[in-house]
């Protein structure tokens, strides 16, 4: 089968990539949808490529979590895991909850205890740490806690955890979670998780905040039923889909209309906790899911890599401004800290895996002393310089705990399932596009061997760097906040709903350095004002070298459209992703 034809030609991009277009089918369909709806062109080009129908178009774009929220009782445990939160909640039971130490843990924890809080009760949080203890429950802490509890419910953690729910005596456990399990759960009251083997996998594409959020619509039900009325859900939506982006979970179904309401709900600033992360992140603007993602998700998740490992979760739940605004302080002082950790790991990863070849199905790197609450940020800087799945682990005293991350298409978690029920590592597990991993030093070299073989077999590695889709040819006069305001009635993009991506065609380039190796551009083809871009670690790759040196050059430039708000003005901005010689 022939390949379609380069967009504007370009076999070959500064990146490696080359350039492929909307099909002549697509070109089609988006017209026939304009005729039907009479929408914009460039929105109907987005509707297209999300397989929308014109008769859907409208429901599409607005989103009714209404319409969209499955009913919790699809989910296999779901009716005894909320009936017992409840009788716990009602009859005055010690409730301890064991959370994971990143965004989604951190995030669903809190939901259960403000949830319980407005029912009038507390509940003990616990989160391990991630040096000490590691991921997961263990079994001297689910002990302990055991002894002192009536109920330990264990979120986004605990699918695997059979000895240490074995270690709970006295008490019942309830799981809620969403990474892949094997064929026998653990001996819990309630294991809910749509990735259990049993389930058919309608709802795999949640994340633990959104099964748990399912377990209190349930458990809302459940007491309504009794005539009481639970908490208000939809105002608990801001911490859902916080954790939906940054836990990278693909905006699709009731994800997309979670992150949508959600964003509505923390645009309110109601909730201290996030509010007080705004303010120390410097956002002057609505929230977006570049926010969620890359602005307040690591500064929550930088207290579970690098320092105390509930303060990201004591953050989110916080009732108080003034101890919300020191957490929130004390956690933007770590996630400092975590960037520069992260710089030195990722210059000696980088060097590793270049030495060893980044052309097979997995690239890997391993070293001791290299902490482990950076490894995961490392893999998935990793996935993004080779475009292949990527394994980074540190060891300590012999023992290496290790994060992957995996490309669309490949699932990572299961292969390293494969690998810990083989016995070539001694544990692990994730899902399909992130998992982590525990081994011995004797166990490195064989074990990334077998999954580099096992990831070959599901196509990583079969090619270079992925094609670059272009949906659209733009005039840099085109890109106005009119447009971008049209094209955002198709989002919120993120996670296998990637935000459209514009080509700008034989551009004048002008450029200068900002920050750390960032590079702003002006790009002007003559039809009007010059486009704003910015390329984000311009120099970490070939883009920023050969832009900056541009000279009287002309380039073909693709990125994403977004709105740059700045000493309170807006202006349409593009993320550039890729260039090349016009």
């Amino acid at each position: 089968m022939l390949s379609p034809p380069a967009f504007l030609n370009v076999e070959t991009s500064l990146t490696g990539r080359r350039w492929i277009g909307p099909s002549g089918e697509a070109d089609r369909l988006a017209e026939a949808m304009v005729q039907a709806t009479r929408l914009p062109l460039p929105l109907c080009r987005v509707l297209v490529t999300r397989n929308v129908a014109p008769a859907d178009a409208e429901a599409f774009l607005a989103p009714s979590l209404r319409d969209l929220l499955p009913d919790p009782l699809s989910l296999r445990d779901m009716a005894p895991a909320a009936a017992r939160l409840i009788r716990a909640a009602t009859r005055t039971e010690r409730i301890a909850v064991f959370a994971d130490y990143d965004v989604d843990g951190g995030a669903s924890a809190a939901l259960l205890l403000i949830w319980l809080r407005a029912l009038g009760r507390d509940a003990t949080l616990y989160i391990p740490d991630r040096i000490d203890e590691g991921y997961g429950p263990n079994v001297a802490a689910m002990a302990s806690l055991a002894a002192t509890h009536d109920l330990i419910v264990c979120v986004d953690c605990g699918t695997l955890s059979h000895e240490p729910v074995a270690a709970a005596t006295g008490a019942d456990v309830v799981i809620l979670d969403h990474h892949l399990a094997l064929e026998t759960l653990p001996d819990a009251l309630a294991v809910v998780n749509p990735n259990r083997q049993d389930e058919d996998g309608t709802l795999a594409h949640l994340c633990a905040a959104g099964v748990v959020f399912l377990l209190l619509v349930e458990a809302n039900r459940q007491l309504r039923a009794t005539g009481i009325t639970g908490p208000d859900l939809m105002a608990m939506l801001d911490l859902v889909a916080l954790a939906t982006v940054a836990d990278v979970a693909p905006l699709v179904g009731v994800n997309r209309a979670f992150v949508r309401q959600g964003l509505k709900v923390m645009a309110r600033r109601d909730r201290h906790g996030l509010r007080a992360l705004a303010d120390i992140a410097r956002m002057d603007q609505a929230p977006t899911t570049y926010a969620l993602g890359f602005l307040l998700g690591p500064r929550v998740n930088a207290g579970g890599r690098i320092g105390q490992a509930d303060l990201g979760a004591r953050l989110l739940c916080c009732d108080d401004p003034a101890l919300a605004a020191s957490l929130a302080a004390r956690l933007d002082e770590l996630n400092t800290d975590r960037r520069a950790i992260e710089a030195r790991v990722r210059e000696e990863a980088l060097a590793q895996c270049d030495a060893r070849g980044t052309d097979g199905p997995l690239v890997w790197a391993a070293a001791d002393g290299w902490h482990p609450g950076v490894v995961g940020i490392v893999a998935a800087r990793l996935k993004e310089a080779t475009h292949r799945p990527a394994v980074v682990i540190g060891f300590e005293d012999g023992i290496g705990k290790g994060s992957a991350r995996s490309v669309p298409g490949v699932d990572l978690g299961a292969a390293i399932q494969r690998i810990a029920a083989e016995g070539l590592i001694l544990k692990g597990g994730g899902h399909k596009m992130a998992a982590g991993l525990t081994l011995t030093r004797d166990q490195l070299e064989p074990a990334m061997a077998r999954l580099s073989e096992l990831l070959a077999r599901q196509g990583a590695g079969a090619g270079g760097p992925a094609d670059l889709r272009i949906d659209s040819l733009l005039m840099t006069s085109a890109a106005t906040i009119p447009l971008l305001e049209q094209i955002e009635a198709a989002g919120p993009f993120g996670a296998a709903a990637p935000a459209p991506r514009f080509a700008f065609a034989n551009v004048a380039v002008a450029t200068r350095r900002v920050g750390e190796g960032h590079l702003k551009v002006s790009l002007s083809d003559g039809s009007g004002p010059a486009l704003d871009g910015i390329i984000f670690g311009a120099f970490d790759g070939p883009l920023g070298p050969a832009l900056e040196n541009a000279g009287h050059r002309r380039f073909h430039v693709a990125g994403k459209v977004e709105l740059n708000h700045w000493n309170g003005r807006a202006r349409v901005q593009l993320r550039v992703d890729d260039a090349a010689p016009a």
